[in-house]
């Protein structure tokens, strides 16, 4: 886990850090767009979606086998 950055800290981080950082751990985005005629609602579309690197989603493989000597 990394450690919590105080908020009076200037210290300057890079772009290619943050993602490192959100793309090592997932992120998840969750939106949501009314869609209204009239103050009616007419269509609720909810939006989700998972951002995040392979490494972090898939399961580390297994070791190889090895021959009993």
């Amino acid at each position: 886990m990394v450690p919590a950055v105080p908020a009076d800290d200037t210290r300057r981080i890079a772009l290619v850090d943050l993602l490192d950082r959100l793309l090592g751990g997932g992120v998840v985005i969750t939106g949501g767009i009314t869609l209204s005629l009239a103050d009616v609602d007419m269509v609720r579309i909810s939006l989700r979606t998972l951002i995040a690197s392979v490494s972090a989603l898939e399961p580390a493989p297994d070791p190889p086998d090895t021959p009993d000597d």
